[in-house]
């Protein structure tokens, strides 16, 4: 089965997560094609709107750490390996659709943690279920918030900095107050609703649209959000080196402690 789906419908790209039996975790080869269909969509000059959506239950439960593509041996797992993987699909695939000159919306359901995060955050507009949590628990496993910080710019910095030191879900009634969803819609009309709002972006000028974008993104990257990403990523790694120097794999806690941990809160 295709982990990634792909369909253009009336000049709007949908991709889909296809991976219902797995919350949408993400490995390596998902990121790697989900990245060619966000390129495939850019590159379509029929396309004007795209949308990025989950199958199943929850939109995308983060990165899947059981992915074979890392190595096997703890041994073999060096600061340098992290980085360089991680930068490559978790830092800048985050960035390059977030910089896809057309408008993007993403549609979330059920949960989206951590990974899921860098995913929707790159989109222009968030469409939400009323009930999409969104969390970024990774404080439980030793490190500071996953490698594409939006947080701040999404949640401002005391909301921020509350689900990151409690590692708490942030609902979709509560993400819609601060801004960081636009709407939110019962879960039977998410397709429905976010189609509707793709449909009515997609008959809008092109050029203005991509110029608007620009504008909107430029004024962030004068604020400092660019640089701002790209060092809170050496940041993150810190928790990475101070994980392998202590206990020589890249993460404080196991899974299953954390999966314990978030139980009990």
């Amino acid at each position: 089965m295709d982990q990634i789906l792909y369909e253009v419908e009336d000049r709007v790209a949908v991709i889909t997560l296809n991976r219902p039996e797995a919350a949408n975790a993400q490995t390596s080869a998902l990121l790697d094609d989900l990245d060619a269909a966000w390129s495939r969509a850019a590159a379509d000059d029929e396309v004007r709107v795209i949308v990025l959506r989950g199958n199943g239950r929850h939109f995308s439960a983060g990165h899947d750490l059981k992915d074979r593509s890392w190595p096997s041996s703890p041994q073999d797992i060096t600061l340098e390996w992290i980085y360089t993987a991680e930068a490559r699909r978790y830092l800048e695939y985050s960035l390059r659709w977030r910089n896809v000159p057309k408008p993007s919306i993403a549609a979330v359901q059920g949960k989206c943690i951590a990974g899921g995060l860098l995913l929707c955050w790159p989109c222009d507009l968030i469409v939400a279920a009323d009930d999409a949590e969104f969390s970024d628990p990774v404080v439980h496993m030793g490190i500071g918030g996953v490698e594409y910080h939006g947080h701040t710019w999404e949640l401002g910095a005391r909301k921020a900095k509350e689900i990151l030191f409690t590692g708490r879900a942030v609902t979709a009634e509560e993400a819609e107050k601060v801004g960081m969803v636009n709407r939110v819609v019962p879960p039977a009309e998410l397709d429905n609703a976010t189609m509707e709002l793709a449909g009515r972006i997609a008959r809008m000028h092109p050029f203005a649209l991509r110029q608007a974008k620009r504008a909107v993104n430029q004024t962030l990257d004068v604020q400092g959000f660019y640089a701002a990403i790209q060092s809170v990523f050496d940041i993150h790694q810190t928790g990475h080196g101070n994980a392998l120097s202590v206990g020589g794999y890249p993460v404080l806690v196991r899974l299953d402690e954390m999966k314990e941990r978030l139980k009990n809160q």
